[in-house]
């Protein structure tokens, strides 16, 4: 990968609209917890990059970054200050050292209270606002007030909308209820993406975690999202693997990419390339697009902001000279 290669293609992908619930398929799936393990474990080892090669995925992983502030004292003035370092990830000078223009974070997430300030902040960008909806992060709200709150954040502006399953539904084994519940909330965000996020902490098990990615997909996610952020366990590799099998099966099957975002628990540049490596190994570059892999984190950005400017200057630098607003 070149480092100049900044300007990544406009690909958008095409929905995924889903498919009747097939029972049959679902109930095949499994996981092999012992043998995902093994092959994660070993993965950070064996993919590592250095200098310009390392900087250029680098840049890659913050053209995948979903931009993210989910706080109970959000305020207009943090959300634009987010927003200006989602048009500006990295310091103007570290960019034109590395020869690069146009880098962009691939989304900011906001609560739907903080949609319509995003949208204004970044008008003209072409960064799209997500919004986290459904009774985020327990998604335990009446089904109506869900959906309905999905509608107000698309008629808000949001263009993607992550929201949160329920868990219930795949600890009883309940896939109706799942798919059912899934496919009305993918109906209600009309042209907006939906990323499904499973919770994968809350889900017990590897084969939970396929069953649900695969249930998800067929009631037309075009994102499969492994937390909130809010569990005590979030994004892990064996929890990526399990569901990017899923996504590769699925895409096997029907011809569908759909899309992956893991989120929670990613902070450091080499974690990042870790990650973007397993989508490489497992499902090809295609999936190496912001349309289709997103990293559900902000701390991440500042950590990958001083790997670029070591790169350059040979040097590290303090956490505070590369802050997020």
């Amino acid at each position: 990968m070149d480092t100049k290669t900044t300007h990544l293609p406009q690909t958008v992908e095409a929905r995924n609209d889903g498919l009747p619930l097939d029972l049959s398929w679902v109930r095949s799936v499994q996981a092999n917890t012992s043998a995902i393990e093994r092959r994660a474990a070993t993965l950070p080892g064996r993919r590592s990059v250095k200098k310009d090669y390392q900087a250029a995925w680098l840049c890659r992983a913050i053209a995948c970054i979903d931009l993210t502030t989910l706080a109970g004292d959000d305020t207009e003035g943090r959300v634009r200050r987010l927003c200006a370092k989602a048009r500006q990830p990295v310091r103007a000078d570290i960019l034109d050292k590395l020869g690069m223009t146009g880098l962009t974070t691939g989304a900011v997430c906001v609560y739907h209270d903080m949609v319509e300030t995003a949208v204004d902040a970044l008008r003209g960008s072409g960064i799209p606002v997500a919004a986290v909806s459904t009774g985020f992060p327990a998604g335990l709200s009446p089904l109506h007030l869900r959906l309905a709150e999905i509608g107000e954040s698309v008629d808000a502006g949001a263009q993607e909308i992550d929201i949160v399953i329920s868990r219930r539904h795949v600890l009883t084994g309940n896939w109706q209820a799942l798919y059912d519940e899934m496919r009305a909330m993918r109906d209600a965000c009309g042209d907006a993406h939906v990323k499904a996020i499973l919770a994968t902490g809350e889900l017990g098990t590897l084969r939970n975690v396929a069953r649900a990615s695969v249930v998800c997909m067929m009631a037309g996610a075009d994102f499969i999202k492994t937390s909130t952020g809010k569990e005590p366990v979030n994004a892990t590799l064996p929890v990526t693997l399990t569901m990017i099998r899923a996504i590769r099966e699925y895409h096997e099957r029907t011809g569908i990419r759909v899309g992956y975002k893991p989120a929670g628990g990613i902070s450091k540049a080499k974690d990042a390339i870790t990650y973007l490596a397993m989508m490489k190994d497992e499902l090809g570059d295609r999936w190496l697009q912001p349309d289709l892999f997103r990293f559900g984190a902000s701390s991440l950005l500042g950590d990958i902001e001083r790997q670029l400017e070591h790169h350059v200057t040979g040097a590290y630098s303090a956490q505070w000279r590369h802050a997020i607003g």
